[in-house]
């Protein structure tokens, strides 16, 4: 059960402590911020409102710890991040309750976010070994005009502070996907979790606690977004930004300064369909990608461009699935849960309200109780229309039909957004060609889109991201490259 057992020292009373310098701890503000269930829409926990003056203790332990850190063998390193992993899969029960009651998560998937992270960590662990225990060289007599007089050995030394900052719908599997990479590199790291998934974060991080990592190398700061957000995002003393989320990325953007940062930011993920693809495969992975987690998933399916001439028999196969799918609280492992707050249910309304006067067709009857929706199919959308250019996060999903495969290319490209797309088709000869015309991070062939396996590259285009994730990008991205130039007093040649 959270809060209990070897997470007991994680609660305070009915708060959560936030975790500083090795040690959970109660903030001096006396202020607590409310987590609210999306199913029942009680409060369910409270966190501590951390302040920037503890932001600047953290900052401070962060810093020192680093220092530490950078001169632990590799080895080292690799064998407590296995030793997390380890400690955070043994205990994914009590960390999955927290993410069926904070952000409504299906049991299922809430358990297999916590298994699938400890899995990440331990690879991580084991890559970091295998491309930081690797320098180069190199010899001057390469350039034109020079002899082999000069030896250049370069290698990957860390950043510093690194500041991770995940989104609410996996606030322990986008954590980790910065920290690994962050820890494995010889960083030290400052979390800041969404105020939804908080706890289920926090209990994370004890784990990483319970492996014994070095006072002040990991922390955690709960607190209110317009108290700690910018001041953390801002400070002097934070060397790199690892941000997954929405638009709030782009403000982070024009104000960090000469960090590096690493974004992902949201998507309109485009699923283009051809005439000849195969329609059950189709209407499958439409169901799976646009609807798995009620919608909120960046790489959820958000638009289906689909040819005219099988636009009807796919509508009929993914109406016939949406019927079958089991809507309710996640406790009972439905397939559309609650979406996270009450202020999202209002804006998917207000996306389904205005397709609504605009005449778009509603496969199923609008229904929505409280923060749950529905799942919904709409029909003959077009481009006036919000829906067709907007993010909804929710189960609602938009059909527009074209007539040329030019048509959905340029739909897809249109959009301020370019984190993923899909197409299907028999040819692969035109499944290239349209991956190569589609203006996204990843497109996928015969399949929804989808962040994962873990080890592979994730990135967005335009406005849905900088950089690129992915266990190794993002062991990369963490680390900038270190020379020592050897003078040699004459040229020598091997072998010479």
């Amino acid at each position: 059960m959270a809060g209990t057992g070897v997470f007991a020292d994680v609660l305070d009373g009915e708060v959560y402590k936030y975790y500083a310098d090795g040690e959970w701890r109660a903030s001096a503000s006396g202020k607590t911020v409310a987590i609210v269930n999306p199913t029942t829409r009680q409060t369910q926990y409270r966190v501590q409102a951390c302040t920037q003056e503890e932001v600047n203790k953290v900052m401070d332990a962060a810093k020192v710890a680093q220092k530490a850190w950078a001169r632990t063998p590799l080895w080292k390193r690799a064998e407590l991040l296995h030793k997390a992993a380890a400690i955070l899969k043994e205990h994914k029960t009590p960390i999955a309750e927290c993410l069926v009651k904070e952000i409504a998560k299906p049991a299922k998937d809430a358990v297999s976010e916590v298994v699938r992270s400890g899995d990440l960590v331990s690879y991580t662990a084991e890559e970091g070994v295998r491309i930081l225990g690797e320098g180069k060289l190199l010899v001057s007599d390469s350039f034109p005009g020079n002899e082999r007089n000069k030896y250049c050995l370069s290698s990957k030394v860390p950043l510093g502070v690194v500041l991770a900052i995940p989104p609410f719908n996996y606030p322990v599997n986008l954590a980790v996907s910065k920290i690994g990479p962050a820890l494995i590199a010889g960083n030290s790291l400052v979390l800041k979790p969404p105020t939804q998934g908080a706890v289920a974060a926090l209990h994370m991080v004890h784990c990483f606690h319970l492996a014994g990592f070095p006072k002040g190398l990991i922390s955690c700061v709960t607190g209110k977004g317009s108290e700690i957000g910018d001041f953390l995002t801002m400070h002097p003393g934070v060397n790199c930004i690892s941000f997954t989320g929405g638009d709030t990325g782009i403000a982070i953007s024009k104000k960090a300064g000469m960090v590096p940062l690493q974004m992902e930011l949201g998507g309109k993920d485009a699923c283009i369909v051809l005439e000849d693809a195969d329609l059950d495969l189709v209407a499958a992975n439409i169901v799976k990608g646009g609807f798995s987690y009620s919608g909120q998933r960046c790489t959820a399916v958000k638009v289906v461009l689909i040819m005219e001439v099988v636009a009807d028999a796919v509508v009929e196969k993914v109406n016939a699935k949406l019927a079958k799918l089991k809507v309710g609280p996640p406790e009972d492992d439905c397939d559309i849960t609650p979406v996270v707050t009450e202020s999202s249910a209002n804006f998917i309304e207000g996306l389904v309200m205005d397709a609504k006067e605009k005449g778009a067709t509603f496969c199923q009857e609008y229904r929505r109780e409280g923060n749950l929706i529905w799942p919904l199919l709409l029909d003959h959308v077009r481009p006036d229309m919000r829906i067709a250019w907007e993010e909804p996060f929710g189960p609602v999903l938009p059909v527009i039909r074209i007539n040329s495969v030019e048509e959905g290319i340029h739909h897809c490209n249109a959009s301020n957004f370019g984190l993923q797309g899909c197409v299907f088709t028999r040819d692969i000869n035109k499944a290239i060609m349209i991956s190569d015309a589609m203006e996204t991070g990843t497109v996928q062939i015969n399949s929804a889109p989808a962040r994962g396996p873990d080890h592979f590259p994730f990135q967005g285009l335009k406005d849905s991201g900088i950089g690129s994730q992915g266990i190794t990008n993002s062991i990369n991205m963490m680390t900038k490259v270190k020379s020592t130039v050897i003078n040699l007093p004459s040229p020598s040649y091997t072998m010479g």
